[in-house]
């Protein structure tokens, strides 16, 4: 499975509200964070946290990815986000970094 698989995979587990499929994907000490900014969920933990929290304020919450690269051990996706059926989506270019097999951090640019 390639790089750009995995992060697409994670999506594909975003999208079904799994947290804990989700940070299977990353390594023990991942992050999420402002583009070169604040980290908003740090560790596997946190993430598996902060995504519990978000799925059950935003129940149909999903992202769909509009384009996708890969650039050897970096993986780009642009993502369209909806809160809800009726809410007004926002775009994301999301920079997914990787240790091996594994997803070690994401960085969101809005």
């Amino acid at each position: 499975m390639t790089r750009l698989d995995i992060a697409k995979q994670m999506i594909a587990h975003y999208n079904a509200q799994d947290a804990d499929s989700y940070v299977a994907l990353m390594t023990e000490d991942a992050c999420e964070a402002a583009y070169r900014g604040a980290v908003v969920r740090e560790g596997r933990e946190g993430t598996r946290e902060g995504l519990k929290a978000m799925f059950a304020e935003f129940p149909e919450n999903r992202a769909e990815v509009i384009d996708a690269k890969q650039f050897g051990d970096t993986v780009t996706l642009h993502e369209r986000v909806w809160r809800s059926a009726d809410a007004q989506p926002f775009d994301v270019l999301a920079v997914y970094s990787f240790e091996g097999d594994k997803c070690s951090r994401v960085e969101f640019i809005r």
